[in-house]
């Protein structure tokens, strides 16, 4: 029985993710997304991006690190084929070009304010979910941003920022912030930690000569069912995500 309020993450003939988030995400939620680097943000994002198209919702997916090119090639690999959705633009993907004086700064190669050029930019608010992959580059790249934490004044950077969520968020849109911890200050991703309604931790676990991708579930506000404390998974090219059996430790 489909939950009204949430977002399917879809593929059930494919994995069990969904099954295992209870259902899919919440409308009108904040979704935190953190991990390390190689943790696996970026395909658990892809996956969800794929599988909410596949349900008929709009994504918009803006990303630090991928071109268009290369975030079609990674999806490829994955066996999620986004062409499709681009095409018809249910699917709208932007990069963030910071290194080459691209998308966020002037002919004077000058930084523009980022999040304020982003909050802006209307069309890509425009969809059910919003990406944000990853966030803390966008943090850090903001020399507004920059200046508060700069003042010992993260926390007021953050709120400005959260309170263009909410309003994102009281239209039943639904957020979606991936989040480095190890690149960003306690005090800057602390206030975002504290009001998502949806915090999933991605660790890599080695055990033995093996590498183990997990999701811990943090938080997870109006879910359908009962949501899985950690769910194991691991990401496999030409398959795309897949949810591992639970091991009884």
């Amino acid at each position: 029985m489909p939950h009204d309020n949430l977002l399917s993450l879809g593929l059930g003939d494919r994995d069990r993710l969904n099954k295992e988030l209870g259902g899919g995400i919440p409308r009108g939620s904040i979704v935190l997304m953190e991990g390390d680097y190689g943790a696996g943000k970026s395909a658990i994002s892809q996956r969800f991006a794929y599988g909410l198209v596949q349900e008929g919702a709009s994504v918009t997916m803006m990303s630090t690190e991928l071109t268009v090119r290369g975030f079609i090639d990674q999806m490829h690999s994955l066996e999620y084929d986004m062409v499709k959705p681009l095409l018809q633009e249910e699917l709208l993907f932007l990069h963030a070009d910071f290194d080459s004086g691209g998308a966020f700064s002037d002919g004077d190669g000058e930084r523009k304010e980022l999040l304020k050029r982003l909050m802006n930019a209307e069309a890509m608010w425009n969809s059910d979910v919003v990406f944000l992959d990853t966030f803390d580059a966008i943090f850090r790249n903001d020399p507004t941003f920059e200046a508060l934490v700069r003042k010992n004044e993260e926390r007021q950077a953050a709120l400005e920022i959260i309170s263009f969520f909410r309003e994102i968020i009281s239209q039943g849109k639904v957020v979606v912030l991936t989040v480095d911890p190890s690149a960003v200050d306690d005090d800057a991703i602390g206030p975002f930690r504290s009001i998502a309604d949806v915090f999933l931790e991605l660790e890599m676990i080695e055990v033995g000569n093996d590498i183990r991708r997990q999701i811990n579930v943090k938080r997870f506000a109006g879910m359908g069912e009962q949501v899985g404390d950690t769910i194991g998974f691991s990401v496999r090219s030409g398959t795309g995500i897949v949810i591992e059996s639970r091991s009884v430790a």
